[in-house]
């Protein structure tokens, strides 16, 4: 396998703003950002010691082309998202490494809620709804299978942003009201749940269901408007399952990160530190990555 980029280090082109899971954020200039996806990957809010070669390429473009269909669909939307073009005070030596990986971004206000939008029952959902019936505090219909659709359509179900090193909690929409307060509140449940019915309906004519996935959003200081940020329906933040093995009552396949998640419970590493993935692991998950970006973007 290729080597996979785990750090970034601009030589001083830059000054780093933060290391994220996946992405290292530098300031371009004051309005400015340059995101740069490593292909780092975390599991159970854990970051593996290594990384998927070439991941964060494919989490960039998809991004873009997510970025793309959302705005034609919706032309009122605004995103945080300028340009794939590299700032000029990136060194030639380093542009190759870092093209088609790092995205231009404005400078925004980030709301410190997950915006996650459930449209199927499964995972932590699930779990919660054995149990109590509900769904993030939230009562939903009695008697759903695992996987089944919500029958009255998809739900917001946000959580916290946790610190590094944390782990994001599940909370009901009204904790998470409290958190960011109206009207930032009203407009992001109300916006998450249509960019998510939007990308739900393009991603079916791909033979791709979005069983759930999560927005973050941040504000524009100047203007006080809600825009959307950060990546968007990648298989990091999302859970892709192929429509034509799609079955209620049961657990899906995925083309996501499920198949480290799976092995890392198989194997008693869920949420220990300082995990090294096989080479069989990284290379079956890049590759559930890279159909997922060939599904849905037709590669290109």
């Amino acid at each position: 396998m290729a080597d996979a980029l785990t750090t970034t280090d601009l030589q001083g082109a830059l000054p780093l703003i933060a290391r994220g899971k996946v992405r290292d954020l530098y300031e371009v200039d004051e309005k400015t950002l340059l995101f740069v996806a490593t292909d780092r990957i975390s599991a159970y809010d854990v970051i593996m010691e290594n990384g998927i070669p070439n991941k964060g390429v494919l989490l960039t473009l998809c991004t873009q082309k997510w970025f793309k269909i959302l705005t034609d669909a919706l032309p009122s939307l605004r995103t945080h998202f300028i340009t794939l073009d590299l700032p000029p005070q990136i060194p030639t030596s380093l542009r190759p490494v870092l093209q088609n990986r790092s995205m231009q971004v404005r400078k925004l206000r980030i709301l410190p809620v997950e915006a996650i939008v459930r449209g199927y029952i499964t995972g932590s959902a699930w779990k919660e709804y054995q149990k109590s019936g509900t769904v993030h505090g939230i009562p939903v219909a009695a008697g759903l299978r695992e996987s089944e659709a919500f029958p009255d359509g998809p739900i917001y179900t946000p959580s916290t942003k946790a610190e590094l090193g944390e782990h994001d909690e599940n909370i009901h929409p009204d904790e998470a009201a409290k958190i960011v307060g109206e009207p930032y509140a009203s407009t992001v449940a109300a916006l998450s749940v249509q960019l998510y019915k939007t990308a739900h309906a393009y991603a079916l004519t791909r033979g791709v269901i979005i069983a759930d996935t999560k927005f973050e959003f941040g504000v524009d200081e100047e203007t006080n408007e809600v825009v959307l940020a950060d990546e968007v329906l990648t298989p990091d933040s999302s859970r892709f399952w192929p429509q034509d093995s799609y079955e209620v009552g049961r657990g899906q396949q995925s083309f996501d990160k499920q198949f480290l998640r799976d092995w890392l419970v198989k194997e008693g590493l869920k949420g220990k530190e300082g995990v090294r993935m096989t080479d069989e692991i990284a290379q079956k998950t890049s590759e559930k990555y890279k159909e997922a970006w060939e599904r849905i973007t037709g590669g290109n």
